[in-house]
């Protein structure tokens, strides 16, 4: 029989393991961005054997899973060059490096789909390369990528689950801790379950309202 009184007690140790759950996906989805967005620029304006190799390193993180890659960063790493990673910087790194090879993605089919000639036009005015991407054209298509964004940013809240495979004590590892004390598993997965669910229906609603803002203020 179901009895979550027994979840009562480790109430702060998982709102605890969210507020990791939140630093480590908000972290990697920061640094995603960054990188996804030199990322996409590079392929459509860099040397072909720049375009080569951001293509690659795209096909590596979209192509597998996330959890080789995670085991790969915390274990391969120190036993092939010795570089002992601590957890958190692996999770971290791992899930940043992951979203921004989709993210580049993202952010190349909204270039793609803004008007011919504004860039031209921009740098016959004398306006620079990086002023006129920063200044016209990465605002234009973050406008048009925001909904692809939110979802992307959505799934590595919801992939973050994993990190618990390489120590890093979040909402996922302290529902196994407790389910290993308690065995009650039901309980603690169905709680962990409604917590994501509240995150990832918070962030939701965050990229829907700066959709919306965005939307007035053209």
């Amino acid at each position: 029989m179901l009895d979550f009184t027994e979840v009562l007690p480790y109430a702060w140790p998982l709102l605890i393991g969210a507020g990791m759950t939140l630093v480590v996906s908000g972290a990697a989805i920061v640094l995603g961005m960054a990188v996804g967005l030199l990322l996409s620029i590079g392929a459509l304006t860099g040397h072909p054997v720049m375009r080569r190799l951001i293509a690659a390193y795209i096909s590596f993180f979209r192509g597998t899973p996330l959890l080789v890659q995670l085991l790969i960063s915390f274990y391969f790493l120190p036993a092939l060059l010795g570089i002992n990673v601590p957890p958190l910087v692996s999770a971290v790194g791992t899930l940043a490096l992951n979203t921004s090879a989709f993210q580049a993605e993202i952010y190349r089919g909204g270039f793609l789909a803004l008007p011919h000639g504004q860039f031209e036009a921009a740098r016959m005015l004398g306006i620079g390369v990086w002023q006129a991407r920063r200044r016209i054209l990465i605002p234009q298509v973050m406008r048009l990528v925001l909904p692809p964004l939110t979802n992307e940013a959505t799934s590595i809240l919801k992939s973050s689950s994993l990190v618990s495979v390489v120590a890093v004590t979040e909402l996922m590892r302290v529902s196994e801790q407790a389910v290993s004390i308690t065995f009650r598993a039901t309980e603690f997965y169905v709680t962990a379950a409604l917590i994501y669910l509240v995150l990832t229906s918070l962030l939701a609603w965050i990229g829907k309202r700066f959709e919306l803002q965005l939307a007035r203020s053209v």
